[in-house]
């Protein structure tokens, strides 16, 4: 089976706090002690981003590791093939891809996911594995991207957490430039399941993942209709 969570915010990344997020990812691998491996790419491998995944995944009880690509690099594919989980950590989602693509590890992740090996990860590290992504990747405004097409659709991290997201949504839904947007909010995970995106799974209170369309002149925000209230 096929797995991609999409986070669209919070986790470890932010505080570590009671790791609902992080439980959730490792409980949907069959093994106790689940190799993680985190790729912070889009922060350029912030050594406190990755001191928190190691600080949260360990306390889990997982076999944590890490990709380094801004320093001498190991040898990806036989790493990466070698996990159960990868974790994609946030950040500039451009540029993440840039430096993915020039290494070849766009190929690798595809190559894992199709190995049933599951694919995570938060904000950029949640709309990469999408055709396109909604991004903030430039300073002054947001934009569309084409990400690596694991899942058709596009991806809108953050939607309820900053505040120029839904009218950009709004925007280009208007403007006939998408049909449709997988809107995500803060503490929420959009579970896809042989590429369909089919759980929407809430870790706070009154947050959720809407399916966004534009139809007889209106925004349409449809929740994903199954629900996973988590309270690990």
């Amino acid at each position: 089976m096929k797995q991609i969570i999409a986070i669209g915010g919070g986790g470890f990344g932010r505080i570590i706090k009671d790791l609902k997020i992080e439980k959730y990812i490792k409980l949907q691998s069959s093994k106790e002690s689940p190799k993680i491996c985190f790729i912070p790419t889009a922060t350029g491998d912030d050594k406190d981003y990755i001191d928190n995944f190691y600080k949260a995944f360990d306390s889990l009880g997982c076999k944590t590791s890490h990709i380094d690509l801004f320093k001498r690099t190991i040898d990806l594919r036989p790493h990466i093939l070698d996990q159960d989980i990868i974790y994609v950590g946030g950040g500039n989602t451009k540029s993440m891809l840039a430096v993915w693509k020039e290494w070849g590890l766009d190929v690798i992740l595809k190559e894992a996911y199709e190995h049933n090996i599951i694919m995570s990860g938060v904000s950029a590290g949640a709309i990469c594995w999408f055709e396109k992504g909604i991004t903030d990747s430039w300073k002054d405004n947001q934009a569309t991207i084409d990400c690596l097409g694991f899942v058709e659709g596009i991806c809108c991290p953050h939607y309820d957490e900053e505040p120029e997201r839904i009218p950009y949504v709004k925007q280009i839904l208007e403007a006939g430039e998408i049909k449709e947007c997988y809107a995500v909010e803060g503490y929420t995970a959009l579970h896809v399941v042989d590429d369909i995106p089919k759980f929407n799974v809430s870790f706070k209170k009154d947050t959720t993942c809407h399916h966004v369309k534009f139809s007889n002149n209106k925004i349409h925000h449809n929740s994903i209709s199954d629900i996973i209230r988590v309270d690990l």
